[in-house]
């Protein structure tokens, strides 16, 4: 199979061996790092990392309690970045969340100055985002997409690596607003928190209730980390693996696709955002496996989280009580890899 396009782990065998090497050691340190601090959810936190090493971000759907927070805030810690909390409420403005112009004094004059917000951080936790207004939540648009924020006439770069991770609570609970489809297009992967077992209950119990736990350490600098998010992008993807993304997300829009419950039940299909968000997430599979180029299976793997958020349902799909997870299987299920 050959590749999409050239690559610089086209190289020399021992370097590109080194380097995966490298990538899968220092991603398991984190990922270990984490687990340390949070019982269970270890796919959703292997998830969220992807994202963060594909430079996307992240909307987790769960009700309160489950961990979230602690989840976001241990990653910042073990990668030495700076994080900040935004608790979104209906009565958030935008300004408290990009930053605003204050006069101030200077020398017996006044003048504008930019005050920034809690978004100017490498690491951003938008809790319950679902629970603010649409005003509010689209100020994260620009942030989010651009990497910028603009305020009057200037534009201010944030931080990299940004990193958006938001949380919201099941849409069916009381003062909520659904996320506009532009916004959920942002996020690279949805993942959804579950309740943990009685045995992980018990481990969190035994965690939270007795002596104070050691505190997060640091396992990955930030200049690593951009090392590793670089890394990412150079993974070659063999042509027919990418062929078979596209008839994927393809096959989600109801006027191309074969199967009959798409056609039905579906209002939009993904954008081409989908297809990059498994390519890349494909990718970062490949590298945690140890190898040099993502599989069928990676795509498989990550298609759901990447895909289940762009499925639009129509009235029909959702008073039949049909979930975009289930189609996608079946797409998953019924898509020959090979055309």
């Amino acid at each position: 199979m050959t590749a999409s396009r050239p690559s610089a782990l086209d190289g020399d065998a021992a370097l590109v061996t080194a380097a995966v090497a490298a990538f899968r050691t220092d991603l398991d340190r984190l990922l270990g790092e984490i687990g340390r601090r949070l019982v269970g959810q270890g796919e959703v936190a292997g998830a969220a990392i992807s994202a963060l090493l594909a430079g996307g971000h992240v909307l987790l759907e769960g009700v309160p309690g489950l961990g979230k927070t602690l989840l976001v805030r241990t990653a910042a810690t073990a990668m030495d970045l700076t994080f900040s909390r935004v608790q979104f409420t209906p009565d958030l403005m935008p300004a408290d969340v990009i930053g605003t112009n204050l006069i101030v004094d200077d020398a017996g004059s006044r003048r504008f100055e930019f005050q920034k917000g809690p978004i100017f951080a490498h690491v951003v936790l938008a809790d319950e985002i679902n629970r603010a207004t649409p005003k509010t939540q689209s100020a994260l648009l620009e942030a989010m997409q651009e990497q910028s924020v603009t305020v009057g006439k200037q534009t201010y770069t944030l931080p990299p690596p940004f990193f958006v991770l938001a949380t919201q609570n099941p849409i069916e609970m009381e003062g909520t607003y659904p996320l506009p489809e532009a916004q959920l297009d942002r996020f690279l992967y949805k993942l959804r928190v579950e309740s943990p077992t009685g045995a992980e209950l018990h481990q969190i119990l035994d965690r939270t209730t007795g002596a104070p736990e050691e505190a997060t350490r640091i396992v990955l600098g930030h200049d690593r980390l951009l090392e590793m998010r670089a890394l990412v992008r150079q993974v070659p993807v063999a042509r027919p693996i990418q062929d078979f993304v596209v008839r994927l997300v393809g096959a989600t829009h109801p006027a191309r696709s074969p199967l009959g419950e798409v056609t039905r039940f579906v209002r939009y299909g993904s954008s081409p955002r989908g297809a990059q968000a498994i390519i890349l997430g494909a990718k970062i599979e490949a590298l945690r496996a140890g190898r040099f180029a993502p599989s069928f299976a990676d795509v498989r793997r990550v298609a759901i989280p990447a895909l289940r958020h762009r499925v639009l349902l129509n009235f029909d799909g959702e008073a039949e009580g049909i979930t975009a997870d289930a189609l996608v299987e079946k797409l998953l299920a019924t898509l020959p890899e090979m055309p």
